[in-house]
């Protein structure tokens, strides 16, 4: 697959030997579940494409393949089971290159190769079954961002292996804004792969099967950048896992981006990171040697759990099963086949456990992630981690303002009660509270919750003439007569001046 066209590129894309690897010798050992998979198109009519390959300059709306991974009951006997080959198809098609014939696939693609070795892949049998029943149940789900221009299908080894251990795995292809081409990694592309992202996260609801309260984003390379600005942007998503993400290397990217707010990146976040890059490729590659140990992001959250793994027999290219099968080997700095694909197997297992801690609530997993590589009877020279926790972030009214919501404004006093045992600086202004009241007071099918934040606000406050008023106004377009006579009479109870309270206290009680 593609990886990514930045200052970084030539860390990746050396080619001196092919190497030799299968699934088999991989052996990612499936979980509980058979794994179902789905592939499809949907079409976002928000946005204009051009299919270069189709010579007719025609605009149509966006397409957007989509790729599913799933559990399923369903027997390999009952359903066509996939081949290597298969998922290829689908590279040519999101390559749009859907009439090549197969023969010339491996040829046609040179980040596949045509070798002895490579063509031995395409008959491999994989784990997933094609259009298997979804397994009933809800399950979280993990929204993929794959590498630079790189295909839904990259990693599917990992997808399955996922998809086995109860979780359900959705991916579109990174393609640019206008064309399949992107412009070379700027905040442009990665706004656009952002926004397909968010195509997905909305594509989700159309399953019954998901769990929409347990998303997680993963994302390869230029993915792990785009997955990073979604995360600002969306309070939807429950963690993140970023695989040799390019947030690590080109953070001004990143910070670009009109939507960068470091405080709303308060959730989990792991980031698996390649080998050091040895000093001699960084010197006849003109690479930066802080690539090498910079990592701003990292350095920069404040409010969410962080973990940073580097895994020591890992380049960049083999953090995608594609990369693992078919990647020219860079003899300067690859490890081995045999030590690429066990590094790969661990990475997998490491992603899992982060997903199943944060996903699920699993314990023992939590355990295996916070713990060290010896801790869970690895070698520290395949992995090295380290972590930090989050600084305790200042809860303030718009923080306590979404947490009504997701109470629907119903029992707001011992929610704030409880808010202010937790976090005594808490301030709720008496003017933001009767705003609120207003807003919701007179917005339709709303009025009940305006008077709940009402009753809060005279609770908090409950010398405010103006906030009795106001609850009083509430009550009256409620057609609730008698709470409308007792809160304007407190009200004018409070300020004898209140003309308002006078005047509709007369109109009231004639």
């Amino acid at each position: 697959m593609r990886t990514i066209v930045l200052m970084t590129l030539v860390l990746f894309q050396v080619c001196f030997i092919k190497g030799q690897t299968s699934l088999k010798e991989i052996n990612l050992e499936k979980g509980e579940y058979n794994v179902g998979f789905k592939h499809y198109t949907r079409i976002d009519s928000t946005r204009i494409y051009q299919i270069e390959n189709n010579f007719d300059n025609q605009l149509i709306n966006r397409p957007i393949p989509i790729s599913i991974w799933y559990p399923t009951k369903t027997k390999s006997s009952e359903f066509n089971q996939l081949s290597v080959l298969d998922y290829l198809k689908i590279l040519k098609e999101e390559e749009e290159s859907k009439n090549l014939p197969n023969e010339l696939l491996l040829d046609w693609f040179p980040d596949l190769g045509d070798t002895p070795q490579n063509r031995a892949h395409l008959s491999e049998k994989v784990n997933a079954l094609s259009d298997a029943v979804f397994l009933e149940g809800k399950f979280p789900v993990v929204v993929y961002a794959p590498s630079y221009q790189a295909s839904s299908i990259e990693n599917f080894a990992l997808f399955e292996y996922l998809a086995s251990n109860g979780f359900i795995v959705i991916s579109s292809p990174s393609r640019g804004t206008d064309t399949r081409w992107l412009e070379g990694g700027t905040s442009k592309d990665m706004e656009t792969q952002s926004r397909d992202i968010e195509f997905l996260i909305k594509e989700i609801h159309k399953y019954e099967n998901i769990d929409f309260d347990r998303i997680a984003l993963m994302g390869f390379s230029f993915g792990g950048l785009a997955n990073a600005i979604t995360v600002m942007k969306n309070k939807t998503i429950s963690a993140v896992v970023s695989l040799d993400g390019t947030e690590r290397y080109n953070y001004s990217v990143l910070e670009k981006s009109p939507y960068f707010n470091l405080d709303r990146f308060d959730i989990p976040y792991v980031h698996f990171a390649q080998k050091d890059i040895p000093e001699d490729v960084l010197t006849s590659d003109n690479i930066p040697a802080e690539l090498n140990y910079k990592f701003q992001l990292y350095d920069s959250l404040k409010y969410s759990d962080v973990y940073s793994y580097k895994f020591h027999d890992l380049t960049h290219s083999y953090f995608g099963t594609i990369g693992v099968l078919f990647a020219y080997r860079d003899k300067r700095q690859d490890k081995s086949d045999e030590k690429i694909m066990a590094s790969y197997k661990l990475l997998s297992k490491y992603a899992l456990q982060f997903l199943n801690a944060n996903l699920k609530n699993d314990e023992k997993a939590r355990k295996f992630i916070e713990n060290g590589p010896h801790e869970n009877n690895i070698s520290e020279n395949l992995v090295s981690k380290k972590m930090k926790k989050p600084i305790t972030k200042e809860f303030d009214y718009k923080d306590f303002k979404d947490l009504a919501l997701n109470h629907g404004y119903k029992d707001l006093i011992p929610l704030y009660q409880k808010s202010l045992s937790k976090y005594p600086s808490l301030k709720l202004e008496e003017g933001m509270l009767n705003n609120l009241g207003l807003r919701l007071s007179f917005n339709a099918g709303m009025l009940e919750k305006g008077i709940n934040v009402f009753l809060l606000a005279v609770h908090i406050y409950p010398n405010s003439a103006n906030l009795y008023d106001s609850l009083a106004l509430a009550y009256l377009y409620n057609n609730d007569v008698k709470n409308a006579i007792t809160n304007y009479r407190k009200s004018l109870e409070l300020n004898p001046e209140n003309q308002n309270a006078i005047d509709k206290l007369k109109e009231l009680e004639e």
